[in-house]
């Protein structure tokens, strides 16, 4: 049953790569103010599963003190992810900054897909419940990130039929990486013990790194104060779930 439900949840996540279709139908600046909404409740949900979810789990079944090294090398892992191997967050639709290379991009999105199937590999084998809590946390970062990567094909020239083609395959990566993931923690002993705290270490890494600084740089007080209160609600939302 824990395989299954990492197949349909990495499966899941894929499915998000479709919101491009939105655009569509919706118009820019009303896209904008959802992907607003979206990145901060994104940060403080990533923020929530990483310290209220994934480090309690491995500290009750591993009482490893070296769990927050780990968290450490997540931390860089995904920043080096991002720095140089193309694996860019975009969450401003058609106003990102471009690659020179459109396809660059993909690789990027599909390197990105792939980790996130990883989260929710490992995830739902150490319990079923933390992969549940994985796969909210990471749609909710996803949801913005596709839109902003469906965005950059489209001023890259991809048409929106083929950016949406495009993006679509990519994102199985993340069922690939979910495999792996389930059975990386399911046939090598203690798997989860390093792996998880990694986890958690690049949930923290995407959230303060990459979401937070984006939504500070609003100069409107009000919308600054909106911002604020969605990250809190995002905290809180994964607090409601652990209880």
């Amino acid at each position: 049953m824990k395989f299954l439900y990492t197949i349909l949840a990495s499966f899941l996540v894929s499915i998000i790569s479709l919101i491009g279709i939105f655009t569509f139908f919706i118009k820019e600046n009303v896209i904008n103010k959802i992907l607003f909404i979206l990145i901060s409740f994104a940060a403080g949900s990533l923020i929530g599963a990483a310290f209220l979810h994934i480090l309690p789990e491995v500290v009750e079944k591993s009482n490893n003190t070296e769990t927050f090294y780990f968290v450490v090398l997540g931390f860089i892992i995904f920043f080096i992810l991002e720095k140089y191997f193309y694996w860019r967050h975009c969450h401003k639709g058609g106003e990102c900054e471009l690659h020179p290379v459109s396809y660059l991009n993909l690789v990027g999105d599909g390197i990105h897909n792939f980790v996130d199937g990883v989260v929710i590999g490992a995830s739902f084998f150490v319990d079923i419940k933390l992969g549940v809590v994985s796969t909210i946390a990471v749609i909710f970062h996803e949801i913005p990130q596709e839109l902003g990567d469906f965005g950059v094909l489209l001023y890259g020239g991809f048409s929106k039929t083929k950016a949406l083609f495009y993006n679509f395959l990519i994102s199985f990566t993340a069922v690939l990486g979910s495999i792996l993931g389930f059975f990386l923690t399911a046939y090598i002993e203690n798997t989860f013990i390093y792996l998880l705290p990694i986890i958690a270490g690049g949930f923290i890494y995407i959230s303060s790194c990459d979401l937070i600084p984006e939504i500070q740089r609003e100069p409107v007080v009000r919308k600054s104060i909106i911002s604020l209160l969605f990250f809190v609600i995002g905290i809180i939302f994964m607090v409601i779930i652990r209880h």
